[in-house]
């Protein structure tokens, strides 16, 4: 039986409900977007198109209904293919409610941001169906910084609903493809490598040709205005090899060939970061100002992008303690910023010699969290001074000693956040 994401039923409701907005499904890329949606889309009758793929040409049936798509193969992407794609979806929707009376029926586009000025175009059918009011449901798939800045916004703005598609969870990777904690830690929640952990070398090319490649060669510097393409690269690869450090981005421009100022290294760490590879936490400080000077804490968001950047294998990364404790500490920080809401923030503290790994805040409440993975628990020094200065905030002991990590990564962010 095929393993469904919690957003399958969730999209399942909404398909229940007279469509109210365009539904955007925005993700990293391959974490399993299309594949949640079809299989949402089971029962429902609807009309599937990828603009990057030519148009399937065989019939589309929906239970008993039998509906002729017009098509052509080869047809440029472009607004005048999405209004014609758009009207034959109108049409095989009140075809089908016809016959089918209160049936939903949905039209869903898979890579939508390929078609230029697409949001434009969007806002103006989506309008005239609401005019009309066609019950049709609308399904917009893409990689988030693609959506989110091209368009949603702006032209969209008010129209839509945004169902966010993150990474993969241990829980997600252990019920789907019996992932141990370890290899969760090591492997990193991409359900596309899962069956190739046996063969590493495979395992690692795959990821880095695969997923990393293409998510900055297509999903960031096709898309986005980006002056000095090889400097983001090599950003993203020293990040993910520092994953769980502390690197001050003027030092991180002694290490980069031709690099840039380091307003265009945080520009470039942005793009990482909506693109679902990796992100720079700022220091934790009341001010604004002062936590965005102060250097960054690298973090991969999804740890296969560390273990494919450096050369450790993973019985070799178990057994460097040092090493292992940065995989660990990241695989936390991965999944609390892949389980965070839009009011729910996420920093490190620091002032010498004391250090809290994590901390987590939102309007209200503040939790600050120590990751240990060695035989002992330490010292906790800088949990203990943390508390001292805010007295409203929670501690928490992750790992040896404190919360077992499997519990911890079983839930999101905001359940830490709540009280005890």
């Amino acid at each position: 039986m095929a393993f469904h994401r919690s957003q399958v039923q969730a999209l399942r409701e909404r398909l229940e409900e007279a469509p109210l907005f365009i539904t955007i499904v925005a993700g990293p890329r391959q974490v399993g977007k299309t594949t949640l949606v079809r299989q949402a889309l089971e029962k429902c009758a609807h009309r599937f198109l990828a603009v990057d793929q030519p148009a399937e040409s065989r019939p589309l049936v929906f239970g008993d209904f039998l509906s002729q798509t017009s098509e052509m193969d080869g047809a440029p992407r472009d607004a005048a293919w999405l209004i014609r794609s758009w009207k034959d979806a109108r049409r095989q929707c009140k075809e089908f409610q016809q016959i089918n009376t209160g049936q939903p029926f949905a039209f869903v586009l898979d890579e939508i941001q390929k078609v230029p000025r697409w949001s434009d175009t969007v806002k103006g059918l989506w309008d005239a169906d609401r005019a009309q009011g066609l019950a049709m449901h609308v399904i917009l798939l893409g990689s988030s910084p693609l959506l989110i800045q091209k368009g949603l916004t702006e032209s969209l703005a008010g129209r839509f609903e945004l169902m966010r598609v993150s990474h993969w969870s241990f829980l997600e990777m252990h019920q789907a493809f019996d992932f141990t904690l370890n290899e969760y830690i090591y492997f990193g929640g991409y359900p596309g490598s899962a069956r190739l952990i046996r063969d590493e070398g495979r395992w690692r090319n795959y990821v880095l040709a695969s997923l990393v490649q293409p998510s900055i060669d297509t999903d960031i510097l096709q898309m986005t205005r980006v002056d000095k393409p090889a400097l983001l690269k090599q950003l993203f690869e020293l990040g993910a090899s520092y994953s769980g450090q502390l690197l001050a981005l003027g030092k991180v421009k002694g290490q980069l060939q031709d690099a840039g100022n380091e307003t265009t290294l945080a520009g470039y760490l942005h793009l990482l970061g909506n693109a679902g590879l990796l992100t720079g936490l700022h220091k934790y400080h009341v001010g604004a100002a002062r936590r965005r000077a102060a250097a960054p804490k690298f973090n991969v968001l999804n740890t296969a992008l560390m273990s494919s950047a450096t050369p450790y294998t993973y019985a070799q990364a178990q057994a460097d303690r040092s090493y292992w404790g940065r995989l660990v500490e990241s695989t936390v920080g991965a999944h609390l910023w892949n389980t965070a809401t839009s009011n729910e923030e996420i920093s490190y503290w620091r002032e010498s010699p004391h250090e809290v790994d994590f901390v987590i805040t939102d309007a209200l409440r503040l939790t600050a969290i120590e990751v240990k993975s060695g035989p002992s628990i330490g010292k906790l020094g800088g949990l203990t001074e943390f508390v001292k200065q805010h007295p409203n905030c929670k501690p928490l002991l992750v790992g040896t000693g404190g919360i077992e990590l499997p519990e911890f990564l079983s839930y999101p962010l905001a359940h830490w956040l709540d009280g005890e």
